[in-house]
């Protein structure tokens, strides 16, 4: 596993090394500036580390590689401002922007030895940069443009305190910095270091890192603070990571540039950012962060962006032996009490004898229940069969009663009950289905879902409880039923021919409209519709599916239910839901609908 890990690390770094160099070569070059100050202030962490600009003590793994990419936006790093205008304080005296923007691409990998030592090696390459030409007094300040190539840097990091996931960490390290950029306020120019104090940890709900070192540049330059804090918290097992960090650069000497009218602020730099990481395929890390700068330092950028990608593969666990029996714990089955290994993988590590009844483990078949001997493998060293069922006793539900195999362990050995209902086979009218006892031997143990009597194969609506039809379409249905828009009757409301008067035969699906409105007072407004077939003019129909709903209302409020609750409505023949061209269809289309207009929010 560690030789395919440092195979998939060597070419993804290979593929980020090169696209990278490729980029910087591609890319126009720029006119020189000045090269008083590094521009771009943002350093990407060590391969391996947890956040996106601050350093961590975290030194996993032996011969455990690491690699690390970050494409980094910096918006407006370099501004120019106006020092003799007066202006408000809060507001902006900037006049132009020698670098309007960069584009970076960040490549590093890291190698952890011993699990003590990580060696990291880190390259920027400048991908995109653009900027205002600006000149003032004889002074000229070019615009930054083009691609570059940064400082390399080379690492050593060295861990003093705390394991790779302990909640507190202590490691020291540092960074050498090479003159290999090839324009200026790409780098230094020079050969210059930063050695630093580093220190976290990580929970299971979250994970915190903080770093201070001192860069120490050539006499000329002054040297700075470097420093950074981020914590965030832990989701889905550790994949997900969410949380701010901050970081910043503070110089023990302040220089201000001169630049005709215009100055240079190289005081303190400092970021603020947002980060979300996700882990995924288990050794690959993407995120994304963003913020603005919190100074208007030469090299803080207005807003800042960052995308990574990491092969950030964890360390292996340590192997733990709480029994010192030689056999690990991550496969002793018995890794409290020293033992024997095993081919078996439940005995391997333990006591040759578990349950001491004489028979050794490997060929006990009972290893955790004292038994008797037994020609039988299977059954060697078990506790007997009382019934003789096949089925020993330590297993069967029902020891003096013989029965059959059962993956439920309370009927297991018990007399056969196919669907577990509780009724025995020999009892039972529908064996393969559950059900309920019944003093009727054609229905006993037969499934009656609503309990209306009739029995769930027969029944046409099993799950709303009815009565007996000598319609099989409506043979255990109910007359009333309740869904989320509508009060549904499955019988008409007759009414007297042309009159909107209710006939008796219909009295019986009125009372159940009227239970139904008592049993779910959340029904605040139910809406009684009229409707009518095609025969005859639209204006009559209209007023006679009206006068029909309003009799369905009083009919209800006669019933107990309150006014206020019903709305009455005739649509006439305007919504019909069948045909009008046959008597089967306009028979459908005169009806009576109970629409649920309002109720009360659960």
């Amino acid at each position: 596993m560690r030789h395919a890990r440092a195979m998939r690390f060597a070419s993804l770094f290979a593929t980020l090394a090169t696209f990278g160099a490729a980029s910087a070569v591609t890319l126009s070059a720029a006119p020189a500036l000045a090269q008083e100050v590094l521009l771009n202030q943002y350093e990407q962490p060590v391969a391996g580390d947890a956040f996106f600009s601050v350093f961590g003590p975290q030194v996993g793994g032996h011969l455990l590689p690491r690699a690390l990419m970050t494409l980094d936006y910096g918006h407006k790093p370099f501004v120019l401002r106006n020092e003799a205008d007066k202006v408000p304080v809060g507001q902006t005296t900037e006049v132009a922007a020698p670098s309007k923007g960069q584009l970076f691409l960040h490549v590093g990998g890291s190698l952890a030895l011993w699990d003590r030592l990580l060696v990291s090696v880190g390259m920027p390459f400048a991908l995109y940069q653009s900027g205002d030409t600006v000149v003032s007094n004889d002074a000229t300040l070019r615009a930054n443009s083009g691609g570059d190539v940064g400082e390399l840097n080379i690492g050593l990091r060295g861990r003093i305190l705390g394991e790779y996931s302990d909640p507190f960490q202590l490691s020291v390290g540092g960074r050498l910095y090479l003159p290999t950029a090839t324009k200026a306020w790409g780098g230094e120019g020079y050969v210059y270091s930063e050695p630093r104090l580093l220190l976290g940890g990580r929970q299971p709900s979250f994970v915190y890192a903080a770093h201070a070192g001192v860069k120490l540049r050539q006499q000329g330059d002054p040297a700075s603070l470097a420093y950074g804090v981020a914590v965030a918290g832990l989701m889905l097992d550790g994949a997900l990571q969410i949380g701010p960090e901050i970081h910043g650069e503070t110089p023990f000497k302040t220089v201000d540039l001169a630049a005709g009218d215009f100055t240079v602020n190289t005081g303190t730099h400092a970021e603020l950012l947002g980060g979300v990481q996700y882990r995924f395929v288990e050794d690959f890390v993407v995120g994304a962060a963003a913020g603005p700068g919190l100074t208007t330092s030469v090299g803080t950028p207005v807003f800042r962006g960052l995308l990574r990608l990491g092969y950030d593969p964890p360390p292996a666990e340590p192997v733990v032996d709480r029994d010192g029996d030689g056999i690990a714990d991550g496969i002793d089955a018995c890794p409290d009490t020293p033992g024997v290994a095993s081919d078996d993988p439940d005995k391997h590590g333990c006591p040759a004898d578990t349950d001491g009844d004489g028979i050794l483990d490997e060929d006990d078949a009972c290893v955790d229940v004292p038994g008797v001997a037994n020609a039988d493998a299977t059954k060697n060293g078990c506790p007997p069969d009382t019934d003789g069922d096949g089925i020993l006793d330590r297993d069967d539900a029902c020891v003096d009663v013989p029965g059959v195999a059962n993956a439920d362990p309370t009927k297991n050995g018990c007399p056969a009950d196919t669907d577990g209902d509780g009724i025995l086979d020999k009892d039972d009218a529908c064996v393969n289905v559950p059900g309920s006892a019944n003093a009727d031997p054609a229905k006993n143990g037969c499934p009656d879902t609503d309990g209306d009597g009739i029995v769930d194969g027969k029944d046409a609506c099993p799950d709303n409880p009815g009565a007996a039809n000598a319609d099989p379409t409506k043979h255990g249905c109910p007359k009333v039923v309740m869904t989320e828009k509508e009060i549904v009757i499955l019988e008409r409301i007759e009414f007297e021919t042309g009159k909107a008067v209710i006939r008796p035969v219909s009295d019986d699906i009125v009372n159940q409209v009227a239970k139904v409105m008592k049993d779910y007072p959340d029904i605040l407004s139910l809406e009684v519709q009229g409707h009518t077939d095609n025969v005859g003019s639209p204006i009559h129909n209209k007023i006679l599916s009206n006068g029909r709903a309003k009799a369905v209302k009083a009919a209800l409020i006669a019933r107990g239910i309150e006014s206020s609750r019903l709305v009455a409505k005739g649509f006439g023949q305007d919504k019909p839901i069948a045909s009008n061209t046959s008597d089967v269809g306009r028979q459908k289309n005169r009806r009576v609908q109970f629409i649920i207009l309002k109720r009360t929010k659960k």
